[in-house]
């Protein structure tokens, strides 16, 4: 039975969809002014083992995946520059001509990691009639107010505002005279859209509705949190049966966006909350000025295989924070070419060879592992024990076995592993050194062994045969 640790419930909870059998899914996806760095991309593997766990459970997954490409402020309190306009004048390019280069990259990584794809990735930009009708309705319910730099939620008429992220708003009351903009009336209001600044004309910006405006017509442009809402009415449907994000996303983000929603529709926004901790980087959190904003691309430049990277992820559980050192992706790595060295034998084994039950009893519980909210770390122990198992009879391994760990490894956990069968030549060699044991040649055994080594092809002798693997 699925289980999913429920973010403002803080109990497990026992799934149960909408709809039977289908499961919709809202994930936050990437703001697109730079390049993805492996604590970002640690949250998209997340949600990738959730797909991947929803679908071998049966379920059909209809997921909407938003690319942030204009409105994400650098502050969380509405000021400061849209990070795309940053990024664009420190780049000298549009900003559209970013979005285009930073999305384009962010679907590649997707593609290197092997991520599933979600059934819909969709756009600010490209949903910008959309937010315009959901503030025109919340304005007409009375929830909004016009100021200098925007049109403004009021949380004030939202009761149950602190309570998804259990916020202690008098605090933040306390604290008002330090808020930025003096003229919000809480200082836990936030942007619904923002007029573009005086004497600025900006790439990303439109005309604001004469109904939704008070006063002369003013360009602009959608806050944040507004994007995820209006996408999820869109596509999904007032209520979803699972939101996922970071923990980040909680006091503010995710907040802003129950409180938007669920004016609207009167309705949950979603039954359930999944957040992912931190990734650290030698043990500080990611920063830019720290220089430990690590890239896909670094990874690969020191011949890493991604799926290692992918790997260690999984080692830790997501609710966990969890610490990237080359050292641990170097450890990853190893873990990984152990498993595609016995995978290989699936090439080498009796094909008459029966299965194993304890080889299917142990994917079983690696499946359960994952139900029970995605506990990736007790899932790759069972998937050890499998893999021990197909080790230990050597080459009376039965083929089925392995290629169903094999799919299990690669389904269940998203890791491809990359194998490959020998060629003829060397298939040859081995029968010819094995032929040369048989004979108390060793000279011969040692010389043809050692032209495998040299080929990258490592000999185990055991009692049945030859095993071979690829030295890495």
């Amino acid at each position: 039975m699925l289980r999913f640790y429920n973010t403002p419930s803080h109990l497990y909870e026992p799934f149960a969809p909408i709809a039977s059998g289908t499961v919709s899914i809202y994930t936050c996806g990437p703001t697109v002014y730079d390049y993805l760095h492996v604590g970002n991309w640690s949250s998209y593997v997340r949600w990738d083992i959730l797909v991947r766990t929803l679908t071998l459970s049966g379920y059909n997954v209809n997921r909407v995946m938003n690319i942030t490409d204009v409105g994400h402020l650098v502050s969380d309190e509405d000021e400061g520059q849209d990070k795309m306009v940053k990024s664009a004048l420190k780049h000298k390019k549009t900003a559209w001509e970013l979005a285009r280069y930073y999305s384009d990259d962010f679907m590649a990584g997707m593609d290197k990691l092997h991520l599933v794809q979600p059934q819909h990735i969709t756009k600010a930009t490209d949903f910008i009639d959309e937010q315009l009708t959901f503030i025109r309705e919340l304005k007409d319910k009375g929830v909004t107010y016009q100021i200098d730099d925007g049109i403004y939620f009021d949380t004030a008429k939202f009761p149950n505002y602190a309570s998804f992220a259990r916020l202690d708003l008098e605090h933040l009351k306390d604290g008002a005279r330090i808020t930025p903009n003096p003229q919000k009336r809480n200082p836990s209001d936030f942007a619904l859209w923002k007029f573009s600044p005086k004497h600025e004309k900006r790439d990303m910006e439109w005309d604001t509705p004469k109904d939704i405006v008070e006063g002369t017509s003013k360009k602009g442009f959608p806050g944040w949190h507004l994007e995820c809402s209006a996408m999820i009415l869109k596509k999904l449907g007032k209520t979803i049966d699972i939101h996922t994000g970071g923990i980040d996303h909680i006091p503010v983000h995710h907040t802003n966006e129950i409180a938007q929603s669920e004016t609207l529709t009167g309705k949950p926004l979603a039954h359930y909350w999944l957040h992912n901790n931190f990734l650290l980087v030698n043990g500080t959190k990611v920063s830019k000025s720290l220089g430990n904003s690590i890239l896909l691309s670094e990874i690969e430049k020191k011949n890493i295989d991604l799926m290692a990277f992918k790997l260690f992820v999984l080692q830790s559980h997501y609710r966990t924070e969890s610490n990237f050192t080359w050292e641990n992706l170097v450890a990853a790595n190893n873990r990984l070419n152990n498993w595609a060295s016995i995978i290989e034998r699936k090439w080498q084994v009796n094909t008459t060879s029966t299965s194993d039950s304890k080889v299917s009893v142990a994917l079983a519980s690696a499946l359960d592992a994952l139900q029970q909210d995605l506990d990736t770390p007790r899932a790759l122990i069972h998937v050890e024990e499998a893999l021990r198992y197909i080790e230990t009879r050597g080459l009376e391994a039965s083929p089925e076995d392995i290629m169903e760990v094999e799919a299990f490894i690669q389904n269940g956990l998203g890791l491809y592993l990359h194998s490959s069968d020998i060629t003829a030549g060397q298939k040859l060699t081995i029968k010819e050194r094995a032929d040369a044991r048989k004979k108390s040649d060793w000279k011969t055994s040692d010389h043809l062994r050692d032209i495998l080594k040299n080929q990258k092809i490592l000999l185990k002798d055991t009692d049945e045969g030859q095993i071979w693997s690829r030295l890495q």
